[in-house]
């Protein structure tokens, strides 16, 4: 029944006609299209314009402009709002030599907008380089019907307990393969730094992986990766939440494990810097938990229970292997003396620039409290 698999209209198109279009010669002209964050901090937008040909470099994509006052930007009495661009990607939906390009958000005035968190974050990462910060980041979604249903499930009901799907093959286990592999595709042929991906623990429930990135490069590969996996869902018409908690009850929840590791850490003996990393990061506990989802920890409340692989909100705890505290040490790592940790209390809709900076603060800049300092006129 075609009311048993809630896709979008658009999703039902030809798209064997669209082939025909996107088979056109463009005459050395370029498609680029700029993809910045809205003001609700976890959306993305994008358009698109023509250049005359194709940008070999950041520096060759011009600034643009877009109205703030329809993505909660800005009033409509002063809306034009800079697209700054930072970091350029192929382009996996129109192919090269088209590209698509991430953009910092400035208000009228040059100064960033209110949910643009990777130019101060950038500010950091550049204090800090000479530790030479590596980050994995591992996104946790849900893929939705646009009922809002999660995809797959039966239409008055639920499937069986977790158990069969986390890592799992067959119809019955795992929903919606063919999005996770073309979104795996896509971000390769983009140059995005994805290095896995696996279906989790609630059914059409999916999990990628992206790093190592160094610095300020794992804020832009994940949001560039979040970005193709909305796209992609558009084609086939289903939809990609990050909520932390998408259903209520005895599911798992989504997060954002975040992996890291300065040079340091992973040279021989460096589990003593591990540990001293942990050990100021117990001490700023209420600060991480306030920029590790967009709403100050109130995302996070609902899925950070003590139950369902996370750790309980309001403690903190470490240990090895052990997948129900806030922050893990590989097995692996305990063993070899060296190597990297695992924040998991990150939220699947986090702002990776934000998590990323207060790691940073925290275990290289040693800041202390709930306040953070301005490092804009260093």
């Amino acid at each position: 029944r075609v009311v048993a698999m809630s896709v979008s209209h658009s999703s039902r198109l030809n798209k064997l006609v669209r082939e025909q279009y996107m088979k056109l010669p463009q005459d050395g002209l370029v498609q680029v299209t700029y993809v910045w964050i809205d003001g609700s901090g976890e959306g993305v937008r994008c358009k698109t314009r023509t250049l005359d040909k194709e940008p070999k470099s950041i520096e060759d994509v011009p600034e643009w402009n877009f109205d703030g006052s329809s993505t909660a930007q800005a009033e409509g009495s002063n809306s034009d709002m800079f697209l700054v661009p930072v970091r350029m990607f192929r382009d996996p939906f129109c192919l090269d030599p088209n590209k698509l390009v991430l953009c910092e958000v400035l208000k009228y005035n040059r100064k960033p907008a209110e949910t643009n968190l990777r130019h101060m974050c950038k500010k950091v990462m550049d204090l800090v380089k000479d530790s030479h910060p590596w980050f994995g980041m591992e996104q946790e979604y849900t893929l939705l019907g646009i009922n809002g249903h999660p995809y797959g499930w039966p239409d008055n009901g639920f499937p069986g307990p977790q158990g069969p799907y986390y890592c799992g093959v067959g119809a019955d286990k795992v929903y919606g393969r063919d999005i996770v592999e073309s979104h795996y595709k896509a971000c390769l042929y983009a140059g995005v730094k994805i290095c896995g991906t696996n279906a989790e623990v609630m059914p059409s429930q999916w999990e990628f992986q992206v790093g190592p990135c160094e610095g300020i490069e794992m804020g832009d590969h994940l949001w560039m990766a979040r970005f193709i996996l909305h796209r992609v869902c558009e084609d086939f018409g289903v939809v990609a939440t990050l909520d932390p908690k998408p259903m209520t009850g005895n599911w798992n929840g989504a997060g954002c494990h975040t992996n890291y590791s300065t040079e340091e850490m992973r040279r021989e003996g460096g589990l003593k810097h591990i540990e001293a990393a942990i050990e100021k990061l117990s001490k700023r506990h209420d600060y991480h938990i306030c920029v590790y989802d967009p709403r100050g920890g109130r995302d996070n409340s609902r899925r950070l229970t003590g139950h369902h692989e996370t750790s309980n909100i309001f403690e903190f705890s470490a240990g090895v292997a052990n997948r129900g505290a806030s922050i893990r040490i590989p097995r692996q790592v305990g063993q070899d003396g060296y190597g990297y940790f695992e924040d998991r209390r990150p939220a699947a809709n986090c702002d990776p620039y934000a998590v990323t900076e207060a790691i940073m603060r925290t275990t290289v800049l040693n800041e202390s409290g709930v306040e953070t300092k301005d490092y804009a006129d260093h």
